[in-house]
């Protein structure tokens, strides 16, 4: 889901938030970073000093940003898809500027979101922020739906990455991840193996409970009841948390918060869509008089693919595709209450998506990810394009020319300065920002993109990077290392949640793969020396803007480790006396 914040009416405040020492399980691994990162942008943004505001009309414009969830590029009408019903997000990109060559920071949520409300490739801080937060009175700020960057350190109350901490006045919605176990779904992230793992430890306690039993009636083994007894209940007990571990990750798991309260936990999924169309509608009026951004992060289009009945077997793409059509409705209704509150023509829009949409969401002969389009990949797999290209469209009436499109390479890292710059502020000094502001690009006044270079990571491994040559109109890409797809032939890693980024189911490449983009954006065609007399020149160029770029890293604590990423379901929230975990405040 994701949350709500307001400011009230006070003097502007400074605010550094703490990092605590250790991440909230599961979802923590990009939580406190993305927490952080969210009030980085927001707060940055906020920063405002009416002197800088931009000399253009309605230079200070209430900011709508909409996330969705692993949505494909393929999927969107206004990117090629025929067949896939989007007719809001078509008409936003009518009435707007299209980017066909937006780029993610990360092929994976937390990272991309990260990077998206920072401004920085999420390696700068190990997904991990410090960040120093001017925010004054005069704009509200808000973000609905998911959150997805952790919650609790030590104890599962002390709410030590809840957005209240970092920056936000308030907050509503899911502060982790929607996942296929919140529905008990066929595809698990983590319910399966546990599942799997638990029952190994049963049935080698269970063994051991029956052969003590037997060797002592037998006279066999000299030993006392308690040992017999105690690995009996040892059984037991795995057994019944065998029967009961799905219900303990979605209570665990599924929770609605407002602020610091549980208001329904588990989740009614069904519900999901109207509370939150009902909250952003709700903040829209209540904020109407004064500037505000609200930054909804859809849980569409992620799995399970939470869909209502309305839209269910609409599609001509099963279940993913109901979904896709379901999230444009939605991004309608939120535009529709902008037209009816008088806020559109100030208002600017962007629409987006974290990272492509993932291919190895498969089970039998259902296919549960997103389309891609013409470009290799998808979601978690480094550097090719399928898990990286992402829709990019922005609309603000009268202000940015309707219809144009942009192939300049573009980055999720350029929303924060454009933001700020914007809201008339300055984004900080004191640590190196990526992005930049792409205003001067959308208006039409500048020709080109200020990205010169691009790196993609995979986590901390750098797997490719691309070069915009301005002067011959060209855009290369490099590829140090790709995974290996599995099995052999295949185009993605299936059988695996994502493909790795290390180790020994990946290639490095000497010399690397070298593409073209501005002619073979499909990646199809390797050049190499033979076939491409610049090779040696741009992959020159390319490793000396990555040494420098890897010369000005700083060490950073990393957040996605496998400590941090380790489940903890003791830091889960409770909303009532554990393992009594169950209330639905919101019928309220």
């Amino acid at each position: 889901w994701g949350l709500v914040i307001h400011r009230s009416a006070r003097s502007p405040t400074l605010w550094l938030p703490q990092v605590a020492s250790h991440q909230e399980s599961y979802v923590s691994l990009g939580s406190l970073y993305f927490r952080s990162c969210l009030a980085a942008t927001l707060g940055v943004l906020l920063s405002l000093t009416p002197a800088t505001c931009r000399d253009i009309p309605g230079s200070r414009p209430n900011m709508l940003l909409l996330m969705a969830d692993d949505l494909g590029i393929g999927d969107v009408g206004c990117y090629g898809n025929s067949t896939i019903r989007t007719p809001n997000i078509d008409r936003l990109a009518e009435d707007g500027v299209m980017l066909t060559q937006h780029i993610s920071a990360a092929s994976v949520c937390t990272p991309s979101r990260a990077a998206f409300l920072t401004g920085r490739y999420p390696v700068r801080s190990g997904w991990s922020f410090f960040i120093t937060n001017h925010v004054p009175w005069f704009l509200t700020t808000a973000a609905q739906r998911k959150w997805h960057l952790g919650l609790n350190c030590e104890s599962s109350w002390d709410h030590c990455h809840h957005p209240l901490r970092h920056g936000f006045g308030h907050f509503y919605g899911m502060p982790f991840s929607m996942m296929g176990d919140c529905a008990r779904w066929e595809l698990s992230e983590k319910r399966v193996a546990l599942e799997r793992e638990l029952s190994l430890c049963l049935h080698a306690v269970a063994s051991a409970a029956l052969m003590l039993a037997a060797g002592k009636l037998t006279r066999l083994i000299r030993l006392p009841w308690t040992p017999v007894i105690w690995s009996a209940v040892a059984a037991i007990l795995l057994f019944t948390a065998t029967r009961l571990l799905g219900t303990l990750i979605v209570h665990a798991d599924c929770f609605l918060m407002r602020d610091h309260s549980i208001m329904e936990q588990p989740m009614r999924l069904p519900r999901t869509t109207s509370l939150l169309l009902h909250e952003v509608a709700s903040f829209l009026k209540r904020n109407k008089q004064r500037p505000f951004l609200l930054l909804v992060s859809f849980l569409h289009v992620h799995t399970p693919l939470v869909t209502t009945e309305h839209f269910l077997g609409k599609s001509l793409h099963g279940l993913y595709g109901d979904n896709v059509e379901e999230m444009d409705w939605m991004v309608g209704q939120i535009l529709d209450t902008l037209d009816k509150e008088g806020l559109t023509n100030n208002t600017l829009v962007y629409f987006t998506s974290d990272n492509g949409g993932s291919l190895e969401s498969q089970h039998g002969n259902h296919q549960y990810g997103g389309w891609n389009g013409i470009y290799k990949g998808g979601k978690g797999m480094g550097g090719w394009e399928g898990g990286i290209r992402v829709p990019g469209i922005f609309r603000w009436p009268g202000v940015l020319p309707a219809g144009r499109v942009v192939a300049e390479p573009t980055s999720l890292m350029d929303v924060f300065p454009t933001v700020v710059q914007l809201g008339g502020g300055q984004v900080p000094q004191d640590r190196v920002i990526d992005g930049w502001d792409l205003l001067p690009l959308l208006l039409g006044t500048a020709q080109h993109s200020d990205h010169e270079f691009l790196l993609h990571y995979c986590e901390t491994a750098l797997h490719a990077a691309r070069w915009h040559q301005r002067d011959r109109g060209r855009v290369w890409k490099v590829h140090y290392t790709t995974p290996e797809f599995q099995p052999a032939g295949a185009s993605a890693c299936y059988g695996r949640g994502v493909c790795p980024c290390f180790g020994e189911e990946v290639t490095h490449h000497h010399p690397p793969l070298l593409f073209d983009l501005s002619r073979d954006p499909s990646e199809s065609h390797v050049l190499t020396p033979a076939t491409e007399p610049l090779f040696y020149e741009v992959v020159g160029r390319v490793q000396q803007a990555v040494e420098a770029q890897q010369r000005a890293l700083r060490p950073a604590p990393l957040q996605l480790d496998t400590p941090h990423n380790t489940w903890k379901p003791w830091l889960q929230p409770c909303c009532g006396p554990f393992p009594l975990c169950w209330c639905h405040g919101e019928d309220d």
